[in-house]
């Protein structure tokens, strides 16, 4: 099956500026292809995964990904998908964060392989060297205002207001394709179905000014943005974004994230995510449909998202923490299990080397008081690392520590406290 008709059989084509002349390109030659990131945070999170991946479907058959971080655009604001400005941040924030995603996409892309290794580049290198009338006459000439304003980026934004910072942005994203065109040969840019008019922007710009005018080579393709068949955003959990640095987002988290994937969700996500085979997904889906008890689809989009970004390690960790908690074998993790699996419940830090179980529930507000502490563990409520403990006069020492560091105490089904030994 060739590239083309892959992407579309996994519905990851939304639209595509000239279909027969692309896939005559891409079947024809080697492709430099580009994406942006614009970096507005330090970390990439579960949002710009598609197309990275996208980037690295390209890559594996045969072509050049370019992974364009937005050091210069970063500082404007995609007006792209919002309702409002975005908050500017000033120049060491940006340059922060964009050396921070740099090395994020180098973990994701093949950038060693010598024929078809991606190419990193930052747009500042040539949008700070650029002065006001240069932009101007050079790109913003080529531009009408009244072509701008039926962009969808621009023509959504006109009754809450945009900026002309934002207004301009399409121009700096435009010279992006036209620079990387002319410089690394790149004739072909993918984003989310939301990026269109950027794109065609860009391709439009890059005719009106090169020598082969409408003959020159240069295709657009955009892929869809994920919905989630509850109607909520997909990336966003109770807690925020998942992101892609484990510092944020830990691996046990995030494969918890996909774990929790809606059985009319799963098959969409396989196909969008991973690199199975869709004979592999076909079972998968039969599978959700015969057995969607077993989550069998779920485990495997986690495992492979999981391995992906973290790693064959910090996948075995998750795996093994999700066990651990699903069979209240909480004695079988290590210290490093227990800070990733635990690190958002509540917790409290123990002084002393023991205490009484009652003394314990109430300082660290586990329970209400010592009359409910003691109905808490006559009842079977409370659990010390996974068993249960009903005896009132329990007292906790060394050997309820996890690798001398940590007890993590349940009440009732789902209910977890940390308790960190000093």
């Amino acid at each position: 099956m060739k590239l083309l008709e892959e992407l579309k059989a996994r519905g990851l084509v939304n639209q595509i500026t000239d279909e027969e002349g692309l896939e005559k390109h891409l079947n024809e030659q080697r492709v430099s292809l580009y994406c942006g990131f614009d970096p507005t945070a330090d970390s990439l999170h579960i949002g710009h995964l598609l197309p990275v991946i996208m980037l690295k479907r390209f890559q594996k058959a045969g072509h050049q990904p370019i992974a364009l971080v937005g050091g210069g655009t970063g500082m404007i604001g995609d007006p792209s998908g919002r309702n409002e400005e975005r908050q500017l941040n000033d120049s060491e924030v940006v340059r922060h964060y964009s050396n921070r995603i740099k090395e994020q996409l180098a973990k994701l892309l093949d950038f060693e392989d010598q024929e078809k290794g991606a190419v990193a580049v930052n747009n500042l290198d040539w949008l700070s060297e650029m002065s006001v009338i240069e932009l101007l006459r050079d790109v913003g000439k080529h531009f009408s205002v009244n072509y701008m304003l039926a962009k969808d980026s621009v023509e959504s934004r006109i009754e809450n207001g945009i900026s002309f910072t934002e207004f301009s942005y399409m121009l700096l994203q435009s010279l992006d394709f036209k620079k990387l065109n002319e410089e690394q040969n790149c004739t072909l840019q993918i984003g989310g179905s939301d990026q269109w008019g950027n794109i065609t922007a860009g391709l439009e710009f890059i005719r009106r000014t090169s020598e082969e005018g409408e003959e020159a080579k240069a295709f657009g393709l955009t892929f869809p943005l994920i919905t989630k068949a509850d109607g909520s955003k997909f990336g966003k959990t109770a807690g925020g974004a998942v992101w892609l640095d484990p510092e944020k987002t830990s691996p046990y988290e995030f494969y918890q994230f996909w774990v929790n994937a809606d059985d009319r969700d799963v098959i969409k996500l396989l196909k969008y995510f991973t690199f199975l085979t869709l004979d592999e997904i076909d079972k998968l889906e039969k599978e959700v449909q015969e057995r969607p008890e077993e989550r069998a689809a779920q485990r495997r989009l986690a495992e492979e998202m999981t391995k992906l970004v973290h790693g064959e390690e910090a996948l075995n960790q998750a795996i093994r923490i999700s066990n651990a908690l699903f069979k209240g074998d909480i004695k079988s993790l290590n210290k490093s299990d227990v800070e990733s699996g635990f690190k958002d419940v509540p917790s409290y830090e123990l002084e002393s080397s023991e205490i009484g179980l009652i003394d314990l529930l109430v300082a660290a507000n586990i329970s209400s008081s010592k009359r409910q502490a003691r109905e808490d563990i006559g009842n079977g409520a409370i659990y010390i690392n996974g068993d249960r403990q009903q005896d009132l006069k329990y007292v906790l020492d060394d050997q309820d520590k996890i690798d001398g560091a940590f007890t993590v105490i349940r009440r009732g089904k789902k209910k977890y406290f940390l308790i960190r030994h000093q």
